[in-house]
């Protein structure tokens, strides 16, 4: 991050003050249900209302709309790369961080729908990707070598997820790499059910109906 945002003049003097600014706006940005919305105006039923109830690309899928699915992936991860580049621009690398945890925190816990969203694994590629992209690449990676090996999309998110925050560590960012080890955390949470299926043998695998 060191080096990426150069605040001068004003900006720099003002930068504190919009901490605050950051983790809102990330929130804001975050919380936008693209996949409830997408799938409204395909005149779909409520995505809230079939497979796991979450708004997320994974349960757009379950309406049989790939297209629909695969946009959904693409802004979940373009709303947090968003924040962290706005973020960042007007105020440094301490604001982007923060926008991208608000970010992943609207996607996990909009208020529009009760605090009831997504896992977050989409919006989480999306703020690595604005804030240390290399870590985004190691994440897909990871994820397509664990889906290939098991053909368990969590398990693969998770398993991406955990070795990111290490890969922030050891490449010299211990900022990002707190940052990410606290996002992790909260992907694990969000996937919890999952894990228990994944320790009963009884998780879905990728392309099983």
């Amino acid at each position: 991050m060191r080096g990426k945002y150069v605040a001068t003049g004003e900006t720099a003097m003002s930068a504190n003050a919009f901490l605050p600014v950051a983790l809102i706006l990330g929130y804001l940005l975050g919380s936008i249900p693209f996949g409830l919305i997408l799938t409204r105006l395909a005149g779909t039923q409520d995505l809230r209302s079939i497979g796991s109830g979450n708004i997320g690309a994974t349960n757009v899928l379950r309406t049989g709309h790939k297209g629909l699915a695969a946009a959904t992936l693409i802004l979940d991860a373009l709303k947090g790369t968003a924040a962290v580049i706005v973020a960042g621009y007007y105020a440094g690398p301490n604001a982007a961080m923060l926008a991208g945890l608000g970010a992943v925190l609207g996607h996990l816990f909009p208020v529009w729908l009760k605090f009831k969203g997504g896992k977050g694994v989409a919006v989480y590629i999306g703020v690595l990707i604005g804030l240390f992209w290399p870590a985004a690449v190691v994440f897909c990676v990871l994820w397509l070598a664990t889906a290939f090996t098991t053909r368990y999309s969590s398990l693969s998110a998770l398993v991406a997820a955990f070795v990111t925050p290490i890969f922030l560590w050891w490449f010299g960012h211990p900022a990002l790499a707190s940052l990410f080890a606290v996002l992790t955390l909260l992907l694990f949470y969000m996937h919890r059910e999952n894990i228990t299926r994944l320790q009963a043998g009884t998780e879905g695998k990728i392309g099983e109906k």
